[in-house]
């Protein structure tokens, strides 16, 4: 593990602006939230404020929000956002020295994954995949980048990343972040909505709701419910009469 604990400076708070309306940010402000495993999996409705958190997280750790690898000179240039602005991560003593310059990890971001691999693939940086993004699918320019680029120590945060993959192909991608962490000082943080994902062994999985945020297993999420009550009998999520 390289964070154990992610808070939020209390000064920085404004009552009544966004993010901190999003109730389990606005929790995170008033408590903060324990980081108990190697894998941290963040769940939850649109708007809960998954990749707000994320974004915040790569912010203070040191990585690009634009996505991408760690260490770069031209990283976090961007001004940071008001919960990156006001984000604490307590580190564990192998993740202190992994800072700004020398902050190693990977950034895979939903909204501007598909730019930054057009970039990384176009500009050869090692890594990325031999083809350029533009003359592969979406999903093997995820692939390219996985098992390219997700090797070595640092923290690994990936949002929604199985989107454009299939089954087989997320396998991979978790398969992948399994041996991440067991092989080095490395812990990885991905939200999603995808049970598969929520299923890795011994991950940690927080729900972001309108409550706050809590600790659940695999088995009580709702997504997990409904996801086997389609898959038993999709039918009836089409039937107008159910």
């Amino acid at each position: 593990m390289l964070i154990e604990r992610v808070r939020v400076k209390p000064a920085v708070v404004e009552d009544g602006q966004w993010p901190w309306t999003v109730p389990a940010i606005g929790d995170l402000a008033a408590r903060g939230v324990r980081l108990s495993s190697s894998i941290v999996v963040l769940v939850g409705a649109n708007g809960s404020g998954k990749s707000t958190l994320l974004e915040a997280i790569a912010e203070g750790y040191g990585l690009d929000v634009r996505g991408g690898h760690g260490g770069r000179k031209y990283a976090s240039t961007l001004e940071p956002s008001p919960l990156g602005e006001a984000i604490m991560l307590d580190r564990t003593r192998a993740g202190s020295g992994m800072t700004r310059r020398n902050a190693k990890g990977f950034y895979l971001r939903a909204e501007t994954a598909f730019g930054m691999l057009e970039y990384m693939t176009g500009a050869r940086v090692p890594g990325y995949g031999d083809k350029p993004s533009w003359e592969v699918s979406h999903g093997e320019s995820y692939l390219q980048a996985i098992l390219g680029r997700f090797d070595g120590p640092g923290l690994y945060l990936l949002d929604e990343a199985e989107g454009p993959l299939s089954f087989e192909s997320t396998l991979q991608l978790l398969y992948r972040l399994q041996d991440l962490v067991s092989e080095f000082p490395a812990q990885v943080i991905y939200a999603t909505h995808s049970p598969m994902v929520a299923a890795l062994p011994g991950a940690q999985i927080l729900e972001m709701t309108d409550e706050g945020i809590t600790e659940r297993e695999w088995v009580e999420l709702e997504s997990v419910g409904l996801w086997k009550r389609f898959l038993g009998r999709p039918d009836t999520f089409f039937d107008a009469t159910s």
